[in-house]
């Protein structure tokens, strides 16, 4: 163990000393900015305890603390705010031609974030497709109360779409949607969001909503709860290319040439008129597919 909080620290730019066994604990000396820190682990009977020595007053404390403890798995920033709870939210798919899109909500405290950080949860773009689904069966299987997803296939997605009339309110939509999901079950009083629009998410402006904290970030994945829920909607918008799969359309992610080839065989096979069933229509594919 105290060798992954040495590693971590290195990670994120704190120079560390090595590491020096005594008679009832490990230790080492941590730096940052010309401020030194202790960082100590005993063993017992009772398991494992870790004590950082330091002013507790510091930015660089608390940075530490963040990384140890696992409230935090990306370089820590001047924005970051620590909480005991909080849902966060996160995406997957709005790049995607093909598939739905996916919102997913976690619900954080101090006593699921342990297992989280145990089982490798961080931000979804850095998983192989096989280490996300491993992952998310070990959320799911933990934790089936903590989370809240909204799927919006592909045939759903088109009239939303055409409803709301651009993405970020289909998204503001989606998100609120499993935001007020969780806080029916957990009225925690933080809710972090991984950003996708300058404007303030409509929830909100709620009034049974105005004691909540809302926090819009880009990249808060770096937030295990954030990051957590960005590998359960991956993970849902794999099933469905799975699914696809065993239906005989082996379909690619993004919006390639080889999407536009997966789609021109769908028009050929199926006809123009199923296409929408398939992909997101607004994308300007769709238009390239019909032209040519």
């Amino acid at each position: 163990k105290i060798q992954d909080y040495y590693k971590s620290l290195s990670k994120n730019d704190f120079s560390c000393s090595h590491i020096t066994k005594k008679q009832y604990h490990f230790e080492f000396t941590v730096q940052k900015n010309k401020y030194n820190f202790k960082v100590l682990v005993y063993f017992g009977k009772k398991g494992v305890k870790t004590v950082i020595q330091g002013n507790n007053e510091l930015k660089e404390y608390h940075e530490i603390d963040s990384i140890i403890s696992g409230k935090l798995i990306l370089p820590y920033n001047d924005e970051d705010i620590f909480y005991d709870e909080y849902i966060g939210t996160d995406e997957t798919g709005k790049g995607d031609y093909f598939g739905p899109l996916v919102i997913c909500g976690f619900y954080l405290n101090n006593n699921s974030q342990p297992f989280l950080q145990n089982i490798g949860v961080r931000d979804s773009k850095e998983l192989t497709d096989p280490q996300i689904e491993i992952i998310a069966s070990k959320i799911r299987k933990e934790f089936p109360n903590n989370y809240s997803i909204v799927e919006i296939r592909p045939e759903k997605y088109n009239q939303l779409y055409e409803s709301f009339g651009n993405l970020n309110k289909l998204l503001d939509w989606g998100h609120s949607k499993v935001i007020e999901n969780l806080l029916e079950k957990y009225p925690t009083k933080n809710v972090i969001i991984d950003k996708f629009s300058k404007t303030k998410i409509s929830i909100s402006q709620k009034m049974n909503y105005n004691n909540i904290n809302f926090i819009q970030l880009t990249k808060a994945e770096r937030y295990i709860g954030v990051a957590a829920a960005s590998i359960l909607a991956r993970s849902t918008m794999n099933r469905w290319f799975s699914k696809m799969k065993l239906e005989g359309f082996n379909l690619h992610k993004g919006a390639s040439a080889e999407v536009e080839n997966d789609a021109k065989m769908i028009v050929q096979n199926l006809g123009g008129d199923n296409l929408y069933k398939f992909v997101k229509q607004h994308f300007k594919t769709t238009k390239k597919i019909f032209e040519n």
